[in-house]
């Protein structure tokens, strides 16, 4: 069933921005989103100057690590606090923060304060994330968003290319503090626009948080990297710090998934686990993010100690990796969209994935560029090609109440997984270099006057005599050869996993709207239901903007032509907003004169569908019942396209389809959109 007009009337309109405003919003969001997923990959070819600079090369992977699992944490409980004081004041809020944990990251002193700093970062870096594609909802017309989350999505896809290279030019050409300071000027000019031009808005319904929920997750996270991180460098692995930290997080784990089950809102349903697809395709989301993150952080590192080259060329030597990623990403998304099949692609790609990560282990001293290049693309492929695919086989599965918390489910795991990659191969690579580096200078000692530091610093070091360097080069090329050896038999669990994963007939909703590159690189997103609804109808309207409309108001079987739906929609928008239906504002807002208008209204007037009172226009019932006829015919467009999404909620569905509906026409009758919404 589709909502009357009176019960539509009782929604709340959100705000009508102009184009200028909408784009200036769009451009502070974007720029938001940019810091914040740019300071993921950023450090990765910053980190052996970090290291070199401050010391402490044990606690190396936490500068990644603290940030991914600061952000990850809040990316879930941001949202939720938007809807509660409003997205605008939880955006600024979260640039001050990421503002303030990059000028403290410049100014650290130790590697301690740069990690507590880069987890304060993180924390800013959480809600940018989530607030910017929230802001995106607020201000952005459903039936133009598709562009919009488009663009949005690629700003993943440039980060994982500049991002590395970004770190690198500012280590060789400034210091690796400004791969931290660049972020302050530009905090400053998205807090300015934000300020100006970003509306207020907040939820109609006071959300539900589950802050027990998410804070049992985040500590139990937090003391399981910990323990990967400790374990056999600061503490030995038997030691009562490491057993009791190890069973302290799965109780809290065990407390997590209690709470989870009895929470009205739980951040993650453990009903989603009966599914085998989700279970299946988070593991494995897991992994992929495992292999990703812990290959970004330690690539740069064999590069500037081993091969001896700058940090510059350490992220631009990333690009065959990084490439390779993007390409199979994007097209195994759109293979799986047109053939409608998907376990070929984790199956596929976790099996190159490990054949990637065994080749790294082989990089040596000697080990040429175009040789290295193949052995990265190798990694690269196979990551990409599960990356995009695994979001796409869970959104193919679940209910509508489900797609948004499973989607952002998937994505929590990888970056979840992220954490414990880069935490993994951080304690594998300091529990070798230790005793090889001692080994290494204890036959080889440093000649009297040399700085010891010298040996940690990568152009130091290729500047020492060769019969001293290449002992030290021997045991950093040996100690990166274990940690990626030790990391091929995770691609191999990933592997025999896929083969669990249940290969479903693809719904032509996953077909119409298949997830765009942001979907296989973004952090977890606030996971509203509806929300993941206007995400999918938005990139449908995009794809069939030139044929929807006009089908809509076939649909419709109206009895007025496309110039009187359109007078109909002008009057019941602006009674439904409180606002004066005349002539002249009508024709203010779409720089016509009322004169013009004037024929088409009396015209109603004659044929009972519209009434004049005092110059302002009102809906007769006979008007009110071609608006319902257009609504219908909305839903009824958008119902065809998910009929095949979920069978248990279809009232639920039907519900939201209408509010959805309903937005497009309140949305449509602003500006050039009007002309969209019915022509």
């Amino acid at each position: 069933m589709t909502a009357t007009a009176e019960e539509i009337r009782e929604e709340p309109v959100p705000p009508a921005l102009s184009r200028r405003r909408i784009h200036a919003v769009f451009g502070a969001v974007l720029l938001g989103m940019l810091l914040a997923a740019l300071d993921q990959t950023i450090v990765g070819t910053a980190l052996p100057t970090i290291v070199g600079d401050l010391g402490g090369a044990g606690h190396l992977s936490w500068v990644v690590t603290a940030y991914l699992l600061a952000e990850t944490i809040m990316t879930v409980v941001v949202g939720k606090l938007g809807d509660l004081f409003g997205r605008k004041l939880m955006f600024q809020l979260s640039v001050v923060v990421f503002g303030a944990g990059s000028f403290f990251c410049g100014f650290a002193d130790s590697m301690t304060w740069l990690i507590i700093w880069r987890a304060v970062q993180g924390l800013g870096g959480g809600g940018l994330m989530v607030t910017s594609t929230a802001l995106i909802a607020d201000v952005v017309p459903l039936r133009e968003r598709g562009k919009y989350q488009g663009a949005l999505g690629s700003v993943f896809g440039v980060v994982t290319v500049a991002g590395p290279m970004l770190g690198g030019l500012f280590v060789d050409h400034l210091s690796w503090r400004w791969a931290f300071y660049v972020n302050i000027p530009l905090a400053v000019v998205v807090l300015a626009v934000a300020a100006s031009a970003m509306p207020s808005v907040r939820a109609a319904v006071k959300p539900v948080i589950d802050y027990l929920g998410i804070l049992l997750i985040g500590l139990a996270a937090t003391g399981l990297t910990l323990v990967t991180s400790w374990g056999g460098t600061t503490y030995a692995w038997g030691s009562p710090v490491i057993i009791g930290m190890a069973a302290g997080s799965v109780v809290l784990l065990g407390a997590f998934v209690a709470v989870e089950l009895r929470a009205p809102e739980p951040m993650l349903p453990m009903r989603l686990f009966r599914n085998p697809v989700f279970t299946v395709a988070g593991i494995m989301s897991f992994v992929v993010g495992f292999a990703m993150l812990g290959a970004l952080s330690y690539l740069p590192t064999y590069m500037q100690y081993v091969q001896g080259v700058s940090a510059t060329s350490s992220g631009v030597r990333l690009l065959p990796m990084v490439l390779a990623l993007l390409v199979a990403s994007i097209l195994s998304g759109t293979l799986v969209s047109r053939t409608g099949k998907y376990k070929i692609y984790p199956l596929a790609g976790s099996a190159v994935m490990t054949a990637g990560l065994y080749l790294l282990s082989r990089l040596g001293a000697h080990t040429g560029f175009w040789e290295s290049a193949l052995y990265m693309a190798v990694l690269g492929l196979g990551i990409g090609l599960g990356m995009q695919v695994l979001t796409i086989a869970v959104q193919n599965t679940v209910d509508y109440r489900d797609l948004g918390v499973a989607t952002s489910g998937v994505t929590f795991l990888r970056s979840i997984g992220s954490s414990f990659g880069a935490a993994i191969f951080g304690t594998v690579y300091a529990n070798q270099l230790g005793p090889n580096l001692a080994k290494a200078l204890a036959e080889h000692p440093l000649p009297p006057g040399v700085d010891p530091k010298a040996v940690q610093i990568p152009l130091a070091l290729h500047h020492l005599p060769a019969t001293i360097s290449e002992p030290v080069i021997g045991a950093y090329a040996d100690s990166l050869h274990i940690v990626f050896l030790y990391a091929a038999p995770v691609g191999l669990v990933a592997f025999v996993l896929a083969f669990f994963l249940k290969e479903m007939p693809l719904r032509d909703t996953a077909r119409a709207a298949a997830p765009d590159l942001g979907d296989g690189f973004a952090m977890p997103e606030a996971h509203e239901h509806d929300r993941g609804l206007e995400r999918a109808i938005a990139t449908l309207l995009f794809r069939e903007r030139r044929k929807a409309a006009p089908a809509i108001v076939a649909r419709a079987g109206s009895e007025l032509d496309v110039g009187g739906l359109w007078c109909v929609l002008q009057v019941r928008l602006r009674q439904r907003a409180g606002r004066a239906a005349t002539l002249e504002a009508i024709g203010e807002d779409h720089g016509v004169p009322a004169q013009v208008l004037e024929p088409a209204f009396a015209r109603l007037e004659l044929t009972g569908h519209l009434d004049c009172a005092r110059s302002s226009w009102s809906l007769t019932e006979s008007g009110a019942r071609e608006w319902d006829k257009l609504v219908r015919a909305w839903h009824d467009w958008i119902a065809e396209r998910l009929g095949d999404w979920g069978g248990g909620d279809r009232s639920e569905l039907d519900a939201a389809i209408t509010r959805v509906a309903t937005r497009i026409l309140d949305q449509g009758a602003d500006g050039a959109g009007g002309r969209h919404a019915l022509a």
